[in-house]
């Protein structure tokens, strides 16, 4: 089995298209050479306000496909999550809207999709967008669960006819990839496996919804939950839910202890969401919104933070003191089956510039390159990549 590797460009900010093609050449370029590689690939990310812009052009895509062919970079990949700008002051909560009860979130994945068609290389048969996993479940609980589930199911059926259609014509397979995240309607495998059975059900005379709308595997995200990673993969290979793309990216675990709990304040940072959980002595499970939220009740417990950290990284903090799910990631690899028909890993740490000082690397490409440098070896090291 062959392996794609490459990483999502949501590291980079860039909320119009000149925006997001200037941090392309500043970064994803620098990247390559230091990879020395003729191609790179890469999880493209574009904000809703990117691909209107694109769509307005004439034969934007194309165009957009010519000028990263000139600089050696190559779309695998998109990340649907984020429709906003993703590196505004403060993302929080805003980053789970519009959610999939919103027609907003519909269009915006089809309008990916039209996108991605044309952007992947001729030799790819299928390729994925990952997408947020329904929404932010306090959203959905505030306007009705039911019938927003409901909805949002209905959407997501819409996008696979459109999927198909769009396969019909070009014979690519376009699928929508749902990312489970702690904290959403779909947070764990279980969350996943249960929607798939039992809302999101397969209708005679209708297109495969399994083979259009699959699942993103977040290493980080099933971590923080205290997922075991080679189990969330057999549920989904019970279920007959396929992955459709593997996020690979660690979060920081923490003891409970005053010096660890000084090192992990660091980490409480005003842009993104760090949904802390706490697995007790009894072995029960204690899930807070953010960091801070988790510092107001402090339990005792080992503590995992949804902080996507680099790959390469052991430990935090001074002396060590803090740890990440870097053998999480590590599990997943080596859990994974050639009859899975996973070919796609994505490096996601988008929060370099959210980092304490003293864990940033020189350059942006810099960090960059050393963890497809480390996810590389390790991938080889299990025969997903030779």
């Amino acid at each position: 089995m062959t392996a794609t590797l490459g990483y999502c460009t949501n590291v980079h900010a860039g909320a119009t298209l000149s925006q997001a093609k200037e941090q392309l050449e500043r970064h994803a370029t620098a990247v390559r050479r230091k990879l020395d590689l003729e191609w790179l690939d890469i999880g493209l990310w574009l904000s809703a306000r990117s691909v209107f812009e694109l769509k307005e052009q004439d034969a934007g895509a194309a165009r957009l496909r010519e000028w990263l062919d000139e600089r050696g970079l190559r779309v695998f990949t998109i990340n649907g999550f984020p429709y906003g700008d993703f590196h505004a002051k403060r993302v929080k909560q805003s980053v789970y809207e519009p959610n999939w009860a919103n027609a907003r979130r519909l269009l915006f994945s089809i309008d990916l999709a039209d996108l991605l068609v044309e952007l992947v290389h001729d030799g790819r048969r299928e390729a994925g967008i990952s997408t947020l996993p329904l929404g932010w479940r306090l959203s959905f609980s505030l306007e009705g669960c039911g019938s927003s589930v409901g909805l949002a199911s209905a959407q997501l059926e819409q996008f696979a006819r459109h999927a198909a259609r769009l396969e019909e014509r070009t014979g690519k397979c376009i699928h929508l990839d749902l990312e489970p995240e702690p904290g959403c309607m779909l947070d764990t495998s279980r969350d996943v496996t249960g929607f798939f059975d039992q809302v999101l059900r397969q209708r005679a005379g209708e297109p495969d919804l399994r083979r259009y709308i699959r699942v993103c595997h977040d290493t980080c995200h099933a971590s923080v939950m205290f997922e075991d990673q080679a189990s969330v993969l057999q549920a989904y290979r019970d279920a007959g839910v396929r992955v459709g793309k593997v996020q690979l990216s660690s979060a920081i675990e923490c003891p409970s202890s005053d010096r660890a709990f000084r090192a992990l304040r660091h980490f409480d940072e005003p842009v993104y969401l760090h949904q802390t959980c706490v697995l007790d002595g009894a072995g029960e499970r204690h899930l807070f919104t953010d960091l801070d939220r988790a510092f107001d009740h402090a339990p005792d417990g080992l503590w995992r933070t949804h902080f996507h950290v680099p790959l390469f990284a052991e430990r935090l903090g001074q002396g060590g003191v803090l740890g990440t799910t870097q053998s999480d990631v590590l599990s997943c690899l080596a859990a994974i089956r050639p009859e899975d028909g996973i070919t796609d890993f994505e490096a996601e740490t988008y929060a370099w510039g959210a980092l304490p000082m003293d864990h940033r690397m020189a350059s942006l490409a810099d960090g960059i390159a050393q963890e497809l440098r480390w996810a590389r070896e390790r991938m080889t090291e299990v025969g997903l990549m030779g």
